[in-house]
């Protein structure tokens, strides 16, 4: 019996169709088989595609937004792959690159901002966390990101901002203790080397 899976955001709805796979002992609520899906926005084209493309675009939309959110911005898939996704040549927003898989058909781009992005993300984090879909998905595991794939993409002068100034700080509090005058020693030596309490 052909099941629905629907996820609902403020600027899309997710819709999954499929089947139980009876061969794998599923229950009759679960989707084994994905048959069709699709992508409603509100006022651009919808999206539908088997299950490859569907996986496909769970494959670079997680990665880029969980990037962004770690103030890297990087494209993630290429012109090979039927799915890619970056950050908008106006330096706002996200472009979302679709490629059928027929090649009289061009690529679709689709222009995201933040809450659409975060929208398309949260319905794809839905399908992939829903105990009713039971196939496997190839979906990257979801790690912080490495300290080295944040320090390269931070500007130079911002890594060295917090270590030069503390050594700034550390060079004029060394420099205003050198010009403080010596606290005087009680019993020390007086002016014309006289010793205090001998006779003349």
């Amino acid at each position: 019996m052909k099941q629905t899976l629907r996820y609902d955001q403020l600027s899309c709805r997710l819709q999954v169709e499929g089947l139980p796979d009876v061969s794998a002992g599923q229950p009759d609520d679960a989707v084994g088989i994905i048959t069709s899906w699709t992508l409603d926005w509100a006022g651009r084209p919808q999206l539908e595609g088997r299950k490859e493309h569907l996986v496909a675009l769970m494959q670079v939309v997680m990665p880029y937004a969980r990037h962004r959110i770690s103030g890297v911005a990087r494209r993630f898939g290429d012109a090979t792959q039927p799915v890619d996704i970056g950050p908008a040549e106006a330096g706002e927003g996200h472009l979302l690159m679709l490629r059928s898989s027929q090649s009289d058909t061009p690529p679709l781009q689709i222009g995201l901002d933040d809450a659409e992005l975060s929208d398309l993300v949260r319905v794809l984090d839905l399908l992939r966390m829903d105990p009713r879909l039971q196939l496997p998905l190839a979906i990257p595991v979801s790690r912080p990101l490495k300290l080295r794939d944040v320090l390269e993409r931070t500007p130079l002068p911002q890594r060295l901002a917090a270590p030069l100034g503390g050594a700034l700080v550390l060079a004029l509090a060394t420099a205003f203790a050198l010009m403080l005058p010596q606290p005087k020693v009680p019993g020390g030596p007086v002016p014309g080397g006289a010793v205090p309490g001998a006779r003349p």
